[in-house]
């Protein structure tokens, strides 16, 4: 399915991504848990699991719809990759069997929740035309004011319009149900909390003396990873301006890790879709996609993402600007750096949190994006410019911010 390491045939025989004008993101990839036997140092034997393969798409639209799009497309390639899982046979429904087999995860990320791929490839059409136009008329601009060259821009655009030469579709009507989940999410959840308060609050003291006491027994187990591992990982990163993220690992033993992990996933979904701001996870803006589910029942975790920029950086980002969201959420991973009081400390140690977050990155065979070229800033960029284009009335300090994005 690659032209080469790391690099996906959109066009492939099998699932040929680039048919499906819905789809951002996609990966196959094989769960291969190196880490399995670190459970010894609890005391505890490893564990066997079976191999899994997992398929994760990043879709506009109903799952539904994408599901029947994808069938429909490439049922044969579909066929071939799952003749090799358990339970898939000749005469296996394809649609019922992954149905069947569908993994929700616990806690979602989307940077920005309504934009399509569709908006996205014409806005970026947007912004190269603009730019291709500036620099060959900067000659008439120069001297004109700000709200001159809004004004003009925008003719231009709607000329292109008119010539066929750009789209810009008008966004689609979100579901009246979309909407009313939503709401049922963003009023349930807390009124749940609400109502267990009072058992919360009485086993609260109870909770922080043994978790306080499991982060001061808990091992650390981080040795360096393995030369010839990483540079397997390393070839399949940074062929293009976002790499991809797929990290497995077993969580520490006991019922008040198991909850914790609960919690904090919860807590991550609710803040994703209805506090943070669009763009940004905590103060992080390189991430497009990001999920976090379980794998085997509640004993493993997986985390899988997309991302912009290097995956030291990546890294380097969650310490310096989400550590403490960070610790909350992988601190209950079996080996991960010390924490302190559940948000503290922990990936501080930089070097032991880089071991331990690299050794328990696994290869992602299969990788494709939408959009090569794009990151997730220039995606909000092109956002606000199209914005200015179809907006008739700014203030001065407004066209000139708009006028600093081209």
């Amino acid at each position: 399915m690659n032209a080469s390491p790391g690099i996906v045939d959109p066009h492939n025989a099998l699932v040929p991504f680039g048919r499906f004008a819905t789809l951002h993101f996609a990966r196959f990839v094989i769960f291969a848990d190196q880490t399995t036997e670190d459970i010894g140092v609890y005391g505890l034997p490893a564990r066997e699991y079976s191999l899994y393969l997992a398929f994760l798409g990043d879709v506009d639209g109903s799952e539904t719809a994408f599901l029947r799009w994808l069938v429909g497309a490439a049922s044969d390639g579909l066929r071939k990759l799952f003749s090799c899982c358990e339970g898939f046979g000749p005469d296996s429904n394809l649609s019922d069997w992954m149905r069947q087999h569908r993994a929700r995860p616990v806690a979602n990320y989307v940077n920005t929740r309504g934009r399509t791929v569709r908006q996205i490839h014409e806005e970026a059409v947007l912004r190269k035309l603009l730019e291709s136009y500036t620099a060959t008329t900067s000659g008439q601009l120069q001297g004109q004011s700000p709200r001159a060259i809004h004004d003009t821009l925008r003719k231009f655009a709607r000329d292109e319009v008119s010539a066929g030469r750009l789209d810009l579709t008008a966004a689609a009507r979100t579901p009246p149900m979309w909407w009313i989940r939503n709401m049922l999410h963003l009023i349930g959840m807390p009124l749940l909390l609400l109502l267990a308060s009072p058992f919360l609050i009485a086993i609260l003291p109870f909770y922080l003396i043994v978790l306080r006491y499991k982060e001061k027994t808990d091992p650390v187990v981080a040795p360096t990873v393995d030369q010839n591992y990483s540079d397997d990982l390393a070839l399949l990163e940074d062929h293009d301006v976002t790499n991809q993220f797929s990290a497995i690992g077993s969580l520490k033993p006991g019922i008040v890790r198991l909850l914790t992990i609960y919690g904090v996933l919860l807590a991550i979904d609710y803040a994703a879709r209805h506090i943070a701001r669009p763009g940004r996870l905590g103060r992080i803006r390189t991430i497009h996609f990001a999920h976090w589910s379980f794998v085997a029942g509640s004993q493993r975790m997986m985390f899988c993402s997309n991302y912009d920029g290097s995956v030291d950086s990546y890294m380097d980002d969650f310490i310096n600007k989400t550590a403490f969201g960070l610790n909350a959420s992988f601190g209950n991973g079996i080996g991960y750096p010390t924490t302190n009081w559940l948000i503290k400390d922990g990936c501080k140690d930089e070097r032991n949190y880089k071991e331990y977050l690299r050794r328990h990155t696994i290869p992602t065979q299969v990788w494709y994006k939408a959009y090569p070229g794009l990151t997730a800033v220039d995606l909000e960029r092109n956002t606000r410019i199209r914005q200015g284009i179809e907006s008739p009335a700014m203030s001065d300090q407004q066209v000139r911010e708009w006028l600093a994005l081209l």
